[in-house]
């Protein structure tokens, strides 16, 4: 059961990766984090009522809260990297984002062992090769390196708090809801902040609704992945959770191939490989 799940988390935010990064390409980034985070707080509150989750609530809804808060953060910067870069470059780097729980860990008072020194050694020269040197054609961008990790230090952030938030699964439901309406009204702000600076909201100025599908199931497969993240988590080893959710950018990357004919240069290719070698280290280790 835990393979089962964590193997559709990877499917889930592989898939939602990729369909966020090209609807980042056609409208804001800060647009498509509002719109399907809103689908999907709409959905996990039918969820929430149809399980009776309110009485889950307590004390943990706060980390709930913070999370809310982070996302939206991440996602956005997470998204402008796709919008920049080579799919199969960001979403390998994303994944670095299991080191957050890992540095949880630490400063709790556990220490790494050799393999997870040695994650850290290889996914730092993974961040490295990922971002160039090239001898012909233009390197990733600086910016887009840096998005992609602060992304990654967001994901990381908001793994660790929805796993405080919750300690059952219509609690987790609940939490999700939380953490989404934190999104939305996170979010919210900020977009309208950005449109009394000048910035559009809409591309061409009206709403996408031919878009529309797409934005719910970015939305809706975000958090699905979370749900089944979480569902892997308690049924099984962490480690083989986070193991095999942590594959998500290969999907990314296959999809970027497939339908998007993305080429990668082999110092690119290899220093993303390196990224995600460290991250199942990491995870292991």
């Amino acid at each position: 059961m835990t393979a089962f799940f964590a193997l559709a988390t990877s499917l889930l935010w592989g898939l939602a990766d990729f369909g966020g990064g090209v609807l980042t390409r056609r409208a804001p980034a800060l647009t498509v984090v509002v719109v399907s985070q809103t689908v999907a707080a709409a959905v996990l509150g039918a969820i929430v009522v149809a399980t009776g989750g309110w009485s889950e609530a307590g004390p943990r809804l706060w980390f709930a809260f913070a999370a809310g808060l982070v996302g939206p953060v991440a996602m956005i910067c997470f998204y402008q990297a796709l919008a920049r870069g080579p799919m199969g470059v960001v979403s390998p780097l994303a994944s670095l984002s299991v080191a957050v729980p890992i540095g949880v860990g630490l400063a709790l008072g556990e220490r790494p062992g050799w393999m997870q020194a040695a994650g850290a050694a290889v996914a730092v020269a993974g961040v490295v090769l990922a971002g160039g040197p090239q001898r012909k054609g233009a390197p990733v961008q600086r910016q887009t390196i840096v998005l992609t990790l602060v992304a990654a230090l967001g994901f990381g952030a908001v793994f660790a708090l929805i796993a405080e938030a919750s300690t059952t699964v219509t609690g987790l439901f609940l939490a999700l809801f939380v953490q989404r309406l934190t999104n939305v009204a996170a979010g919210g702000a900020a977009l309208y902040v950005s449109v009394k600076r000048g910035a559009p909201a809409l591309p061409e100025g009206r709403f996408p609704w031919g878009a529309l599908p797409a934005l719910a199931f970015v939305g809706l497969a975000d958090v699905s992945a979370n749900g089944t993240y979480s569902v892997a988590a308690q049924h099984g080893p962490v480690t083989v959770a986070a193991v095999l959710a942590s594959l998500y950018p290969v999907v990314t990357a296959l999809a970027a191939r497939g339908f998007l004919r993305e080429r990668l240069r082999g110092i690119q290719t290899a220093g993303a490989g390196l990224a995600l070698l460290g991250t199942l280290l990491l995870a292991t280790g």
